[in-house]
């Protein structure tokens, strides 16, 4: 042992307590890399979930190095209290040169601990909406919906947003609480046209497509209530009446996932198209101009 040290110290130039924290140092990341991939076999072999196992194999991503980084950091400083001076000292030196990161950082702690979202959910943070397929320290990640493409259908666009936006921008969540949306779908028919017939035959096609999901939605806001003031009085579809200048306006409200939004108004508009060709007192509206001649009979 005496030969190791007079090695170390005159060949290699490190004494002995240097090289023993060296080896302690490999031990901890051997340690806590071993420890890491255990813990991704047990859960791969115990679900089959990908978002379960997305989650698991994020989380120790973070934890593993914060856990290295404070054993590390403990043994190469004399005593942990110390470490925890250098660490405050440290941290307040760089608040300054790294607001932005650190601001970031902050954000996904809230994200995390708050969770005003989790990867899976369709938001809106300021002018961008999409489906949040990633959450790192940084930032956090979304497909994007929208844009250019109608009815809330992906454009293929991955967009990275700092995690700071959720201190400076709106959240608007559609899966988190509560699971649907109102959709409302406007249907225009002529003056001339019977608006009580087709009023009812868009409640009758509406109805028929939405039979299911008011026994559902009302669940949902029973177990949303438990942590928001979510109250609605009638979960059923609706059909509203006004009178534009072109014509009597049916606007057609209803429930829906926020995923098959544009699918379910599709439904809708083929039923409608069919039910109203059918019917001869019904007919469409739409903005038009008309030109008469002086003395023109109308």
């Amino acid at each position: 042992m005496k030969q190791i040290n007079e090695f170390l110290t005159h060949h290699v130039g490190l004494n002995t307590e240097t090289f023993e924290k060296i080896v302690f140092t490999v031990l901890i990341i051997i340690f806590l890399s071993l420890f890491r991939i255990l813990v991704l076999r047990l859960v791969w072999r115990n679900t089959e979930n990908i978002k379960t196992r997305y989650q698991w194999k994020r989380s120790l991503s973070f934890f593993i190095p914060t856990l290295g980084f404070l054993l590390i950091g403990a043994v190469w400083v004399k005593a942990f209290e110390e470490f925890g001076t250098f660490l405050g000292l440290f941290t307040a030196g760089i608040a300054i040169a790294l607001k932005d990161p650190l601001t970031n950082f902050a954000g996904w702690l809230f994200i995390i601990f708050r969770k005003p979202f989790v990867v899976g959910d369709r938001v809106q943070v300021g002018e961008h909406t999409g489906d949040i397929i990633d959450i790192r320290p940084f930032q956090f990640t979304m497909l994007e919906i929208g844009n250019w493409v109608e009815a809330d259908q992906s454009t293929g666009r991955i967009i990275h947003l700092p995690n700071g936006k959720v201190f400076l921008k709106p959240q608007a969540n559609y899966s988190s609480g509560f699971e649907y949306i109102w959709n409302e779908v406007a249907v225009n028919i002529t003056f001339e046209s019977n608006w009580e017939k087709a009023k009812a035959l868009l409640e009758k096609i509406i109805n028929e497509l939405e039979e299911d999901i008011p026994i559902k939605a009302q669940k949902e806001i029973h177990e949303a209530s438990k942590n928001y003031m979510i109250y609605y009085k009638h979960l059923t579809p609706i059909v509203y009446t006004s009178v534009k200048e072109f014509g009597v306006r049916l606007t057609v409200r209803y429930l829906c996932n926020p995923r098959t939004r544009r699918g379910s108004e599709n439904a809708l508009w083929q039923k409608v198209l069919l039910a109203f060709n059918a019917e001869k007192d019904i007919q469409f509206a739409y903005p038009t101009t008309r030109f008469y001649t002086a003395g023109e009979k109308n």
